[in-house]
């Protein structure tokens, strides 16, 4: 499908409440603005729930909930192909849409429409594939019968930085598994995730199965939810410090618990690696999403025999990433998402400086409009450079040398974080050995993309817990039931 021009499709796009199949108002009438970072102009108002809001979702929820669980697997697993066609066939709407509301170039969004896409495609083959077990007890007094049932009611909170692959990879599942689901997506970027709800309805998805809640005020929105005894699963990603509030505030019920928290990506290159490979990874890991992903890598360790070669290189290459609106076909960094962001990446380019490091690339932001941060390169970074210790979430690459093995893997390690690490390194010994002292849920082994529907996403310490995607991500949304046969 051809994509409609810009304000059309802002125009299309419902900004109302999303709850029980239907577009609503908020209850107390309130709304607020979404604005393009390339510009910092305004691009829609849309519906501000509030906690009355909040009830109604969920009063919805638990209505649809039964008769969802009861759904034929095959029939859900149809709904959630459907979803995955409908979601295909908006691909360039959706990317324009992103790209207007969180700044990403188009290149990028079109990224992520395929890849949000794919966890509908893949959950809906794991619907049909959720099982159980039927054995004798060993001592012989009856049989165990072993049943996997939906958690039941979720409420999802998802950020900004991929609008829509976050919703997807954790609607995928919930619906698979028969539960029912509330999004309360990111202010910035609430517009992908609610036409995603129009698009789930067109697809099947029904009434009260999905609600989609944009707020201003998440925290009122989410505490009376969190505190009702009816929802049973709270699924996050974010910062790590709102994890830990929420799963403080999960704990009085004893919610099941899904948390995908911040990260500070180590990507360690040693002495034997393709230097050629490693930059071309480096490219990948660092300015994926333009830096804004919980992925990217935050830190580069480089054997010190060719880290000098190593930082020539990748500053050439970061040299050539020009900014702009992410509508700009000539555009390879859009913004970063709002004037916050660059103070944090200011800051922290600022701190490595001070402390020692040399600013080999960028590191002035350009006049506005808009939220743009250059492509920057920093070397010689001490170890007790703040950047080296906190997530920068933008396009600054920071090169500090280590001299063994052993190093390398204490440096990588060096952080209360572990979502995810790279290496590079020919030897295949080496690669394994690495990658199993690592500290981090995922590991990208001379790749600097690891992110895949097929594959279980999440992190270890302060990264959070739970999988999602794999085969292992369906099991977060289902219950395990052990019933004893005489």
């Amino acid at each position: 499908m051809e994509a409609m021009d810009e304000r059309a499709l802002i125009d299309s796009v419902p900004t109302k409440l999303w709850i029980g199949g239907k577009q609503v108002d908020a209850e107390d009438g309130a709304t607020f603005t979404v604005r393009n970072p390339a510009t910092g102009e305004p691009l829609a108002t849309v519906a501000d729930a509030s906690p009355a809001d909040g009830m109604r979702a969920l009063d919805a929820a638990v209505e649809a909930q039964a008769a969802w669980a009861a759904t034929p697997a095959r029939q859900r697993a149809e709904v959630l192909r459907a979803l995955f066609e409908a979601v295909t066939s908006r691909a360039d709407d959706l990317a324009l849409l992103m790209t207007l509301e969180m700044g990403k170039v188009l290149a990028e969004s079109r990224g992520e429409v395929a890849y949000g896409a794919e966890f509908f495609r893949w959950f809906s083959e794991e619907a049909v594939r959720i099982g159980g077990r039927y054995t004798p007890a060993p001592a012989g007094t009856g049989r165990i019968l072993v049943d996997k049932m939906p958690v039941g009611p979720c409420l999802a909170i998802t950020p900004w930085n991929f609008p829509l692959a976050m919703g997807t990879r954790k609607i995928g599942p919930a619906l698979a598994a028969g539960c029912t689901m509330i999004v309360k997506p990111a202010a910035e970027t609430p517009l992908t995730m609610l036409l995603l709800g129009q698009l789930c309805a067109d697809a099947g998805v029904p009434d009260g199965v999905l609600a989609v809640l944009p707020t201003s005020r998440a925290g009122a929105l989410t505490a009376p939810l969190l505190a009702d005894p009816r929802l049973r699963k709270l699924t996050f990603t974010g910062s790590t410090g709102v994890g830990k509030a929420l799963l403080g505030q999960s704990a009085t019920g004893l919610l099941r618990t899904s948390m995908e928290l911040g990260g500070n990506a180590p990507f360690v290159v040693f002495d034997d690696a393709d230097l050629d490979a490693a930059v071309d990874g480096a490219m990948l890991a660092k300015l994926r999403n333009g830096g804004e992903a919980c992925t990217a890598a935050n830190r580069f360790h480089v054997q010190n025999s060719v880290r000098e070669e190593f930082g020539a290189r990748l500053t050439e290459r970061m040299r050539a990433m020009t900014l702009g609106p992410g509508t700009d076909p000539d555009a390879k960094l859009g913004p970063l998402i709002n004037p916050d962001q660059v103070a944090t990446v200011r800051e922290l380019v600022g701190d490595a400086v001070d402390r020692g490091a040399v600013l080999r690339l960028g590191g002035v932001e350009p006049a506005g409009p808009g939220y743009f941060y250059p492509a920057t390169v920093l070397t010689e970074v001490p170890a007790d450079a703040r950047i080296l210790r906190e997530e920068v979430f933008g396009p600054v690459a920071a090169i500090h040398g280590f001299e063994t093995e052993a190093d390398g893997i204490a440096a990588a390690n060096d952080t209360e974080y572990g979502l995810a690490a790279y290496i590079y390194t020919r030897d295949l010994d080496r690669a394994l050995r690495v990658a199993s002292a690592l500290e981090a849920g995922m590991v990208g082994v001379n790749r600097g993309v690891i992110s895949d529907a097929a594959a279980p996403f999440g992190g270890v310490k302060s990264s959070g817990f739970g999988r999602e995607g794999g085969i292992e991500g369906i099991d977060e949304y289902l219950e395990t039931k052990y019933i004893a046969l005489q």
